[in-house]
This record gives structure tokens, sequence and C-alpha cells, in this order.
């Protein structure tokens, strides 16, 4: 296992007590210790009386994912029959599976999966993508896995595919911005981001991943990047289910990264929430950060958007294995 100095070395931010045992505190103690009887009426719920949110470590993608969608009560719970979906991964690069640069494909198309089973109508899968759509889509895995679960890929390359919304009470520039036709017409959507290391905004996670959804990118880094970030989930069409995969993170040389060498070994983490905002406060102690260190999450939770103290939330631990 990394030292301290070698993970310094690589450039992950970490607090003092960081340790892969619990990635920050994250997975401290007992796995099961926030769903004894005796604490768990004091810890808040999700929405739905699930935990608030779902931490898995230890297994492979595909198990960690049915093992967190089991806990929020199966995928019934989100998706009905005769219902389209959206599932928005990070597909913006053009690199292979094993640089985690996007979103891992067993994810992706397993959720299709399971999307399909529970009697959806269709099932689509986009991004607006940095590097040509084509190859992002083929050579991150994602073409191939969606199409073999039976969903289908959309492009998000032309902006006819964008309608203009407004952003109401937003305290920053972002007023208007155009979104990808797929999030305002589909019934469910599922925002399923990787979690890496960002140059501008220190960590890409569950928040950044809207602006794969988006048109103008570059408004939101020319204006705050930060604020647009947070202010754009005050749209009230917010994802049915965040989906993190941390299996790998990417800790420097992000979003694109270069090798595996810019990957963490060891945390094995899948990450699932209905809260956008605790997701990624769970995601930023995953890189070494406070639940409130990165500069979007603070400023979203500070606006009631939504929760980044986890001590007070019910987090289901499931350590696999």
């Amino acid at each position: 296992m990394d030292t301290r100095r070698d993970f310094i070395k690589k450039g992950f931010a970490l607090g003092a007590a960081f340790s892969l045992a619990d990635l920050s505190g994250l997975f401290n103690g007992d796995a099961n210790a926030q769903t004894d009887a005796n604490v768990k009426h004091e810890l808040l719920k999700g929405p739905d009386g699930k935990p608030y949110l779902i931490a898995v470590r230890d297994g492979d993608r595909v198990t960690m994912l049915n093992r967190a969608i089991e806990a929020l009560g199966g995928i019934g719970a989100f998706v009905k029959a005769g219902q389209t979906v959206l599932i928005k991964p990070n597909i913006g690069w053009d690199r292979t599976p094993d640089l985690c640069a996007n979103t891992h494909p067993s994810i992706v198309g397993r959720l299709t999966e399971m999307c399909l089973a529970a009697g959806a109508k269709e099932v689509n899968v986009f991004d607006h993508t940095c590097h040509p759509w084509e190859k992002a889509y083929a050579n991150s895995g994602i073409k191939d896995a969606v199409e073999k679960a039976g969903g289908k890929m959309i492009p998000g390359n032309d902006e006819k595919y964008y309608r203009e919304v407004a952003v109401s009470g937003a305290t920053g520039s972002l007023k208007t911005l155009k979104v990808h036709q797929l999030v305002l017409d589909s019934d469910v959507w599922f925002n399923v981001p990787v979690l890496k290391h960002h140059g501008g905004a220190t960590m890409t996670c569950a928040m950044k991943n809207h602006m794969g959804i988006i048109w103008d990118r570059g408004f939101w880094h020319k204006n705050d990047l930060h604020q647009c970030i947070a202010d754009f989930i005050r749209y009230t069409k917010r994802p049915n289910l965040n989906i993190v995969d941390a299996y790998a993170p990417m800790m420097r040389n992000g979003p694109q990264g270069k090798d595996t060498n810019d990957l963490l070994a060891g945390v094995n983490s899948l990450l699932a929430s209905r809260d956008i905002v605790a997701v990624d406060a769970a995601a930023s102690k995953i890189l070494g950060h406070a639940n409130d260190g990165i500069g979007y999450v603070k400023i979203a939770a500070a606006a009631n958007l939504g929760r980044c103290d986890l001590d007070k939330l019910q987090i289901e631990r499931i350590k696999i294995g």
C-alpha cells in the first residue's frame, strides 16, 4: 500500500486522518454502525425512508451497483413500466476503460439492463463530449455495453438537441442555459459520473457531470465555475438518483488523465444518493478533502440545495466480502 508521502507526491489532497482503510472516515468503524437501532432514528433518512446515502466498497463494479440499488429499494423504486429513462454517464473523453477518465462501461451496461428489466419503454444514454463523440462513445466501451444491454446511444454534439431553460434563484451569472432534450423529456434520469481530479474545479463528480447535459460549457468556465456548478442544481429537474463510480479515482492530471499511474488503486467504491450535494460531499472525502472542501459543494450546501453534513445523514455502509 502507498504511504502518505507517496500520496502527496502524486498530488492527492490528504487530511491528517486519511487512510485507504476508511477513506477519510467514510467507512470508519463497523460497516453497519449507522444502521444500529439506537442511532438510526437520529439520522436523516432519504425522502422514501431508505438510507440517505449508500457507500459500497470492495466488490466489482456490477456487484456494488446491484447492492446499492437493492439498499435503496430496488430499481422499481425509480423506474416504472412504460417510462423513458436517461442514463447520463461521463463519456467526455476518447479514453479506454482502464484509464478511468469515463464512467466504467460495466456500470452503464448493468444499469441499462436493470431499467429495461423494470419495464422501461426505452433507455437512452448520452454525453456532450469534449473529444469527438463517436470516438469517445466507442473507445470508452460504453456504446458497446449499452447497445448489448438493449439501450440506445444518442449524440449530444449538435445545438439542435438543446432547449433553453431558466435557472430561477441563481445568485451568480447563470440565469438561463440550453439543456439537452433528453433531460427535459425523459421520465427518469440517472446521473452516473466517475470520480476524479479536475484541474479547474478540483474534483469532478455528480454536480460537475451536469456540464455534459448543457450546450455552452465555456460560459461556466468564464463566469465563476464553482458558482455556476452550484447554481445549476437550482434547476428543478434534478436526477432521480446519483451513482458515483469511485473504483479507481484519478487523483491528478484530470479530467483526461495520462496513464494508469494517475489512478488510486484500492478504493474499490461506489456511492449512491438522491441528494447530489451529499453524494459529492462523500466523494470529496474519498479524494482526501473535507466534506465541504470542494468550492461548489460548500456553496450548494450553504444555499440549502442539499446536505454535506454527513454525520447527520443515515449512511448505509456496505463492505462486500
